[in-house]
């Protein structure tokens, strides 16, 4: 066992890197995948084109680009049409896939201001209480740093050591030396608690904590972890890596959880010793035991029946350790390392899959040995009747019949312990209990690289304003207040335009009525004489003679009462003519003036992440809803060519809109890459374009496409509630995913589920340094009573 122990020891590093950072197996048919998306944008297809150097262009079937925004554009006074070229590069990394394309338009459903209300409420519902109470661990931590307790400080500060291996950016400091001082949160507790009832009423210790913190200098901010940070915004597998290191560095006693559970004895014994000290009745004890412990047993009672089952696999887990090949599995660990530069693509698969088949070899026969270890020890200490392995291998129904029997293994634990029993296993609590403490060793620590806390999570889904929020509910009441279209000219405009036509009709009659009236005077011109030589008329007059001399006028002739006529009917029709084109240029001029006002949309700021409540959001055990951080959720915007001399550069920096910033709204694409959600294949990306009025047909063999948020079908990228153009064709891109290649999430925070899934994963790497300390030297090991 001792070689077989020395090892483990050379492998533990090995699995903690892969614990946090899991290497890529290669396969020789691993299809590839969409990695990454751009949109070019120009007046042109080549100008978009240009934009996309280096990215496939999404093309038809003869290999042509396809403008996803043809012919959208509108009319005189817009901003005319604009080319949108979609771009892709491929990957064949599982975790850098994209696994969905999402649109999001201006006017939709969605608020950053509610975001911002739900990740509030994560932080005072979740996170807060959660350091409150794991500030218990880390306290113990930091006692037994620097306690003469030889075996809770040698622990203490191993774990510390492996802590400081994982890097905290934001002060450039290990986790470990980090939290040997007191958190930002704890500042302002500090704080909140020498404030008076009335001052505690106004305030919190979250806002103390931000008001102690700003007081710290750069430098002594740097001292101090902000820990709320950290556990909002850190890798997953790294959170939980911490919460566990912390939990299995509390315990500041002097003797370990385990002997104190068989000195407590059987519950029976235990509720005698309780009342005697309370100095009441046992079933007044026993209530009280119920208060203290009974929330904490049910944890431990979820892990009881694994910790059974293992133990009773004791046989066959001799058969493993017996079987270990060590110098397999450590030339396994070393394929990847020793894989040369000019490697071929065999050779590379080759050493994967050895590498693979080694960590999974390793870990199984660490496991085994785990199991065989506690096994061995469990079976040396006298419990009630029998032997605590006697205890902990009896039937789960009976234990789960009456859990009160689990009562003296939580009271056995510290409050730190307690603190951190979800992140913990029996097994690796039990572990703790028995390793030897001169056996731990810095050495071991030589191989282990530093990695940022934050490795592979995008800090950017925090910054304020960032990350909006869309829901069902959003979406309903955006679509309540749907676009309606407005008139795009003005009532002044209209007017202008009928005062126009007005003049234009009058200009054209009274010129009409002036060429009537002077063909008329021409013809009866030259067809008559105007008097005889006894100066009597030989032509009618237009009024009669005797009521002319009566009204004292002279008799008009016809000819010149019509020349009369059509010349004052010619400068009206002039007049009218100058009215006109003055008219048609004011109408001119508020017509395009209307129309470009009309077409020039204020567009409002694109979110650079978009998340679905759905997605987001639990509900606790009162029935508030509170949040789960999932970054498997977030959909980040795709980016374009936008640069800061275009006109929409200031509100839409480089993300991208699929109207080609001349819509009238934007149309923002979100990429997704989720751990849990299946990547799109790049072979299957494929665009249709259909007539304004055909129906848009599902492809054979598709399900759905780029489609808009709470939708899963494809969306018309030409859709007339955003583009100007109620007869463009129709555009829809539709992709297939690869649903083999869906996995269980391992990202996100320990308050994402699926993160707390891969605990035992984690803990497994984390194991490794224990198993081996406990592998070296069998130590604080009591023999039953005879």
């Amino acid at each position: 066992m001792k070689k077989l122990g020395m090892i483990i020891t050379a492998l533990v590093m090995a699995l903690l890197i892969a614990a946090v950072m899991p290497a890529q197996v290669f396969a020789d048919s691993i299809p590839e995948y969409i990695g990454e998306v751009k949109i070019g944008m120009g007046k042109s297809v080549g100008e978009a084109k240009s934009a996309l150097d280096g990215y496939t262009i999404l093309s038809d079937e003869n290999g042509n680009p396809v403008d996803l925004n043809q012919s959208a554009g509108g009319g005189w006074g817009s901003k005319g049409e604009k080319v949108v070229l979609l771009g892709y590069k491929t990957t064949t990394k599982r975790s850098e896939a994209v696994t969905d394309l999402a649109l999001m338009n201006m006017k939709g459903g969605y608020s950053v201001q509610e975001y911002e209300a739900l990740m509030e409420s994560q932080l005072k519902s979740q996170i807060i209480p959660f350091v409150e109470n794991f500030l218990v661990a880390i306290d113990e931590y930091r006692t037994n740093c620097r306690s003469g307790n030889s075996y809770a400080n040698q622990r203490a500060n191993y774990i510390r050591g492996i802590l400081n291996k994982f890097i905290d950016d934001d002060t450039g400091r290990g986790l470990g030396d980090l939290l040997l001082k007191k958190t930002k949160y704890e500042l302002g507790l500090d704080a909140y608690n020498k404030l008076s009832p009335a001052d505690k009423e106004k305030t919190d210790a979250y806002t103390e904590s931000i008001k102690a913190y700003d007081k710290l200098s750069d430098a002594e901010k740097k001292e101090h972890a902000d820990i709320l940070t950290i556990l909002a915004q850190s890798n997953g597998k790294a959170t939980l890596m911490m919460e566990n290191l912390i939990t299995r560095a509390a315990d500041t006693m002097s003797n370990t959880w385990v002997e104190r559970l068989a000195d407590l004895g059987s519950y029976e014994n235990f509720v005698d010793v309780y009342a005697e000290e309370l100095g009441v009745l046992p079933t007044d004890a026993q209530a009280e035991l119920a208060k203290l412990f009974e929330n904490d047993a049910k944890t431990v009672l979820d892990m009881y029946d694994d910790f059974r089952e293992n133990l009773l696999k004791y046989d066959e887990y001799k058969k493993i350790v017996n079987d270990y090949d060590a110098d397999e599995v450590e030339n396994g660990l070393n394929a990847l390392d020793e894989l040369g530069e000019n490697a071929t693509e065999a050779e590379a698969v080759k050493a994967a899959e050895d590498y693979a088949k080694a960590q999974s070899k390793a870990g199984e026969v660490m496991l085994a040995l785990n199991y065989m270890i506690i096994h061995d020890q469990l079976e040396d200490f006298a419990y009630g009747d029998g032997t605590l392995l006697d205890f902990f291998t009896q039937d789960t129904a009976d234990v789960e019949a009456d859990i009160s029997v689990l009562y003296p293994v939580v009271a056995s634990l510290t409050d730190g312990q307690r603190a951190g029993l979800d992140f913990v296993s029996l097994r690796e609590l039990a572990m703790i209990a028995f390793s030897d403490n001169e056996k731990y060793s810095d050495e071991d620590l030589d191989k282990l690289d530093e990695i940022s806390i934050y490795d592979g999570v995008d800090r950017g889904i925090y910054e304020k304003g960032g990350v909006a929020l869309t829901s069902d509910a959003l979406r309903a009441k955006a679509d309540d207040q749907a676009y309606e279209e407005d008139s795009a000219l003005s009532g002044w405009t209209i007017a202008s335009i009928v005062i126009t036509g007005l003049t234009l009709l009058a200009s054209i009659g009274t010129f009409a009525a002036s060429t009537i009236y002077g063909r008329m005077s021409a013809s009866i011109g030259r067809v008559i004489s105007r008097s005889n030589t006894t100066g009597e008329s030989i032509t009618k007059y237009i009024m009669n003679y005797d009521d002319m001399v009566k009204s004292g006028a002279k008799g008009v002739w016809a000819d010149e009462f019509y020349a009369a006529r059509s010349s004052m009917c010619g400068y009206l029709s002039l007049g009218f003519a100058i009215v006109t084109v003055i008219m048609v240029a004011v109408s001119t001029y508020l017509t395009y003036r209307d129309l470009v006002n009309h077409y020039k949309v204020e567009f409002t700021p694109i979110p650079h992440y978009m998340v679905d409540e759905k997605d987001i959001t639990a509900f606790d055990e009162n029935g508030d809803k509170i949040v789960l951080k999932n970054q498997a959720a977030y959909y980040k915007a795709v980016e374009c060519n936008r640069t800061a001399k275009d006109e929409m550069f200031g509100n839409l920096g480089t993300c991208a809109d699929m109207n080609g910033d001349v819509g009238r709204q934007w149309l923002a694409l979100y990429a997704q890459k989720s751990d849990v959600s299946a990547p799109i294949l790049a072979s299957s990306l494929l665009v249709k374009v259909y007539g304004a009025d055909d129906k848009a047909e599902i492809p054979a063999g598709y399900k759905t496409g780029i489609h808009m948020f709470g939708s899963g079908s494809a969306f018309n990228l030409n859709s007339e509630l955003y583009d100007w153009n109620k007869s463009a064709p129709k555009v829809m891109v539709y992709f297939k995913t690869d649903a083999s290649a869906a996995k269980p999430s391992s990202t996100g925070s320990n308050f994402t589920a699926g993160s707390l899934a891969i605990a035992g994963v984690t803990g497994l790497g984390i194991g490794a340094v224990i198993t081996a300390v406990a592998a070296k030297a069998v130590g604080r090991k009591r023999k039953t009573a005879a």
